[in-house]
């Protein structure tokens, strides 16, 4: 059974930095499993943040967030990362670690946006951010 723990939310400044961890257990992850950063804020729909493959680490974001916002993973240690910069009110939500464990013929060229596809999710952090 997978199971995810995030942390390292908190209350920030606008402008600052915060990095969030998601620690990973339960099973062996495979190659083609995404690693997704989802965010909800109050009255509104959870939405994508991030993916990175478990194997290849290939990453992607959220239009909106690319260049501010930084996934990673160190396997090694079953870890996910969220690294963001530049932080502003608007960031301000519950962020969750999700894992879509689902194989395709295509997962190594595929993207996992859709919360649909993430069978398995942790508790959120919160992240504050005050203008």
């Amino acid at each position: 059974q997978v199971q995810l723990r995030e942390s390292g939310g908190g209350s920030v400044q606008a402008g600052d930095s915060l990095s969030l961890s998601c620690a990973a257990s339960g099973r062996t992850y495979g190659n083609w499993y995404v690693m997704g950063w989802f965010r909800q804020a109050p009255g509104k729909e959870r939405e994508f943040v991030a993916g990175i493959r478990w194997g290849p680490g290939t990453t992607y974001y959220a239009d909106s967030l690319k260049g501010r916002f930084t996934i990673s993973k160190d396997n090694a240690v079953s870890m996910v990362y969220l690294q963001m910069n530049s932080l502003q009110p608007e960031d301000s939500a519950v962020y969750y670690c999700a894992v879509d464990d689902t194989w395709t013929p295509t997962w190594a060229t595929s993207e996992s946006r859709d919360s649909d596809r993430y069978d398995y999710w942790g508790q959120g952090t919160q992240v504050t951010v005050s203008s």
